[in-house]
């Protein structure tokens, strides 16, 4: 796939399939606008049992978001801006590697190394070009897809600056492509050429951009579907198909299956060396009333882990957990969990959830000498292990000043044997997380 055709037959096929559409009737780019602020309280602590050396930051975060209506006319004009405020309350300066706050180098402004300094920020905007049922976006802006996600699981979301293309002629259809060259990582300032979250680039190399195509579907009550490829260029292809299906059997009791499928080879130059890569995980989940059990088999066959942009969220596989995603080279895993919500004993807004996942994995695969993924051979790894505890509680305020306003709590244990040590640690970890969306206007 040459990247610099992605664009232009996605764009053409779009515009034409929907020329004899009706023109919508604009808001007006004033009328129409919204501004929004997410304010965000975030606690993280990671105890590694292993190293003296623990993760525990403090913060709090501010994200306003503008999005204006489109001018009036067969091609309508408007904007999307953001600007981000994070603030130190606690952490650094030893404690760090979080994600939360960044982290400084000893040689910057006086700080000591791994001190994060009192406050962050950042600014973006997009311009949008909406004609018919299809919308151009050009500049920083938010992207969530299977094959590339800005990461919202921190205190500040990560966010994109490049190109892309939606459209929505038709009910229940998305259409969506677009390539993005840098992305703001969700503890930073500034904008960073894309990495990734397992593999290493070789020093001095990068990959120029990130160009992806495809769709979801939802034509069918209960079915959801999707499909895309994307190309990493000069490291990987990567393709993507998904099936869910919630099938009501009564009132109180409901059936959801569902599949998640990752194909990931390399390309071009081959940064992080030879991929060849099939990923999948299955899910079933029984509802009855107020109680959720769920099931999840995984696999990863292949000699490199399944891996995906740094600091994102493009991982939809089930078995991706609070601290480990179960993906390592050749892995199998399987995971338990139950999942309550309390409005069934009068508390609404409350819910829990407890997951149990084990993995085995094997680490003689490999190739020592790969570029990228080198660091993950072991040669007491064969039959490597490792497993996860999950618990989650969070309370959603219903009504009142506060309405909206979410607290959570988020703790993970997780502990490994057999050789895994050698690519990860055991680690104990606590997220506290308050959440309140204001809306301006």
């Amino acid at each position: 796939m040459k990247t610099k055709y992605l664009l232009s037959p996605l764009a053409l096929a779009l515009l034409a399939s929907h020329a004899q559409a009706d023109e919508p009737v604009a808001a007006g780019f004033v009328a129409d606008s919204h501004l929004s602020v997410q304010t965000r309280n975030y606690y993280f602590n990671r105890d590694r049992r292993d190293d003296a050396q623990n993760s525990q930051e403090w913060g709090q975060g501010f994200v306003a978001s503008f999005s204006s209506g489109y001018t009036e006319g067969p091609l309508g004009v408007g904007v999307d801006a953001y600007g981000m405020l994070g603030i130190k309350l606690d952490g650094g300066g030893g404690t760090g590697g979080s994600s939360i706050l960044p982290v400084t180098a000893p040689d910057k402004a006086g700080l000591r190394y791994g001190e994060a300094p009192d406050q962050f920020s950042s600014g973006g905007a997009a311009l949008k070009l909406r004609a018919f049922d299809t919308e151009l976006k050009l500049g920083d802006q938010l992207i969530s897809n299977p094959v590339i996600a800005g990461g919202t699981t921190r205190m500040l979301p990560q966010t994109f600056r490049g190109v892309s293309l939606s459209n929505q002629s038709f009910d229940d259809l998305l259409l969506e492509g677009g390539q993005v060259s840098f992305n703001k990582p969700y503890n930073q300032s500034g904008h960073r050429r894309i990495d990734l979250s397992y593999g290493s680039l070789p020093g001095g190399r990068e990959s120029d951009h990130i160009s992806w195509l495809g769709g979801s579907w939802s034509g069918i009550e209960g079915l959801t579907s999707s499909l895309y490829a994307a190309e990493l260029q000069n490291v990987w292809h990567q393709y993507y198909a998904d099936l869910d299906y919630r099938w009501q059997l009564s009132e109180r009791v409901s059936l959801n299956p569902g599949v998640h499928y990752y194909r990931t080879q390399d390309t071009g130059d081959a940064l992080l060396g030879e991929i060849d890569n099939n990923t999948y995980s299955l899910h079933l989940g029984l509802g009855v009333g107020q109680h959720t059990l769920t099931a999840v088999y995984q696999k990863v066959n292949g000699n490199t882990p399944f891996d995906y942009i740094n600091q994102g969220d493009s991982i939809y596989l089930d078995n991706s957990q609070q601290y480990s995603d179960f993906n390592g080279p050749n892995e199998e895993s399987w995971k338990l969990q139950y999942a309550y919500d309390f409005s069934g004993l009068g508390l609404p807004g409350l819910s829990a959830l407890a997951a149990y996942s084990r993995g085995e994995l094997d680490l003689t695969k490999p190739d020592p000498s790969s570029p990228g993924y080198g660091s993950w051979y072991s040669a007491d790894g064969e039959h490597a292990k490792h497993r996860e505890l999950n618990l989650d509680v969070r309370y959603v305020v219903q009504q009142g000043p506060a309405k909206d306003l979410s607290v959570r709590a988020r703790w993970a244990q997780h502990r490994g044997g057999n050789g895994y040590s050698a690519v990860d640690e055991d680690v104990d970890e606590l997220r506290l997380i308050v959440d309140y969306p204001i809306e301006v206007f």
